[in-house]
């Protein structure tokens, strides 16, 4: 069974019909890369398994469980975290405090115990500093750990955003467009780190990406869309050279 299955979703916006009878499923394990042109569709993918958005209809399953039967805020607590192609952190707040918002859904201590800093509270908040210290430490943020969100170049405030999501212990981890607005070498080190997510966090991958040359180097298999719809899948080298994903790309004088 795969971790994540998509039978004939659509989603229809009034007469745009956004998602058009789309499957595919995503293996335990694997990095998942899913291309197209710009409006081809691809967030809006990620909006519906985050439950942002209510299908049309179609099925979604994680891990054998009905994802549809379950609110947006219940779907971080199944194991799937996302980034977004907007940055969305607490400016104000420095990284370690954001980091440790990513640990909310693994809290257990109920309010009374908070407002009196019971043993159950410091024995929990001592388990999520070290959890997200060593995320701090994997994505090399240690200089950055008490610094404010707004002073910190956009490069990397998209590495926090990926740590936070991190820091809450997915098994799926959503990435929108981790690359963009990154420069060559911040590239890089992103494909590093999803490179090192998979294999040394044991994460399975599900992302979303206009650099061919990032999904290239880390994706195991690639799911290419255009105007909601499915135009190929295969290993990157197979939907690259596809004349219909070409054709998406370049136009039909390409093919």
């Amino acid at each position: 069974m795969s971790l994540l299955e998509i039978k004939n979703a659509t989603l229809k916006f009034g007469g745009v019909v956004a998602v058009n009878d789309l499957s595919f499923s995503v293996e335990e394990g694997e990095v998942y890369a899913i291309v197209g042109p710009n409006g081809a569709g691809k967030s809006t993918v990620f909006n519906l398994i985050s439950r942002f958005y209510e299908p049309y209809a179609g099925e979604f399953t994680f891990d054998g469980q009905n994802l549809l039967d379950r609110a947006p805020d219940e779907v971080a607590d199944l194991g799937i975290a996302r980034t977004f192609q907007n940055i969305e952190l607490f400016d104000h707040a420095t990284v370690l405090q954001n980091l440790l918002v990513g640990r909310h859904r693994h809290r257990k201590s109920t309010l009374i115990e908070e407002l009196f800093f019971a043993p159950r509270v410091r024995a929990e908040e001592h388990r999520h500093r070290e959890a997200v210290e060593e995320v701090i430490d994997f994505l090399d943020l240690q200089p950055y750990r008490n610094k404010m969100i707004a002073g910190l170049p956009y490069g990397v405030r998209k590495v926090v955003e990926l740590g936070r999501a991190l820091a809450s212990g997915p098994r799926l981890l959503l990435l929108d467009e981790p690359a963009s607005g990154l420069s060559v070498e911040e590239t890089q080190d992103m494909r590093w780190w999803i490179d090192d997510i998979r294999k040394q966090m044991g994460i399975t991958v599900l992302m979303v990406e206009h650099d061919m040359g990032l999904v290239s180097g880390v994706s195991d298999r690639v799911l290419a869309l255009a105007d909601g719809a499915k135009l190929a899948e295969g290993t990157p080298a197979e939907v690259q050279s596809n004349p219909a994903v070409i054709e998406a790309y370049l136009g039909a004088g390409a093919v």
